[in-house]
């Protein structure tokens, strides 16, 4: 279905500026989902450059994956804390604080402390705010706000740079999914028990604000666990912040995908 001026990502839902090639109105909106374009992030391509270089002539996935790996453990010094100036307490503490932690933190808890983390990083790096932590975010500087804020300092403190960490999953992500010759554009599914808590862009119709960070499955019936209202998203390849099974062996439930947010166009499964 054709909207004839399609909903714009609301300003409460949005920054004015961001850390990549499209604003937070373009790459968050409706059209987006339906033409959407390739997303870079200020940087990354000119200050790793030396990553992709070594992965180009490797053949094989998994090598890719171990290459990848690999090199953020020496770029990061994630297996030297001392180097990051981490000594006694604060090294046993802050040491294990990585790009690896965090994402299973999200699988484990999308409302915990690392997951206050990368929904700060994308508010910072793509412009889209969070809709939801632990309680649903509707006015900056009140008591929910202020709570994720908090988890979001609390999981960036004593880290290497695990911001600029998580701009190469995405950035890896995306340049793994194009070299396996994946779909522009695949359908993924979400179960809620809560759809009527949801934002809509327009009073009628299926177009929904979701978190700026938001699980999905490939799997319909995987959704199906998670809610009695099933939602089928088709969702832009430049929008997968990250998919378990490009680092296989290093994840559980590998059919999960991490979408970033905005509006989306969704049907509901019968």
């Amino acid at each position: 279905m054709s909207d004839p001026t399609p909903p714009r990502l609301p300003r409460h839902a949005r920054q004015p500026i961001n850390r990549c090639n499209l604003p937070a109105d373009i790459l968050g909106g409706l059209t987006f989902q339906r033409h959407p374009s390739p997303l870079f992030l200020d940087g990354v391509a000119e200050l790793h450059g030396g990553l992709f270089s070594r992965l180009e002539p490797l053949d094989n996935a998994p090598a890719r994956a171990a290459q990848f790996i690999d090199y953020l453990t020496v770029h990061f010094r994630l297996d030297r804390p001392e180097e990051m100036g981490l000594t006694g307490a604060a090294r046993r503490a802050r040491s294990r604080a990585t790009w690896m932690r965090v994402l299973r933190g999200w699988l484990f808890n999308p409302d915990g402390l690392e997951a206050a983390v990368l929904k700060g990083w994308v508010e910072s790096r793509f412009g889209l705010l969070p809709r939801h932590h632990r309680l649903p975010l509707r006015t900056p500087g009140d008591a929910a706000w202020q709570r994720y804020e908090e988890d979001r300092a609390a999981g960036l403190y004593g880290t290497s740079a695990l911001e600029a960490q998580l701009d190469l999953v995405y950035a890896y992500t995306q340049w793994e999914w194009v070299r396996q010759g994946r779909a522009e554009v695949i359908r993924l599914f979400r179960g809620t028990h809560r759809l009527a808590e949801y934002e809509r862009a327009v009073p009628t119709g299926e177009v929904l604000l979701f978190n700026n960070l938001t699980s999905f499955s490939a799997s319909r019936g995987r959704a199906d666990e998670f809610g009695d209202v099933i939602l089928a998203v088709d969702v832009p390849a430049p929008k997968v912040f990250f998919h378990s099974g490009l680092l296989p062996g290093h994840f559980r439930g590998e059919g999960e995908f991490l979408v970033i947010g905005g509006l989306y166009r969704v049907a509901r499964c019968p």
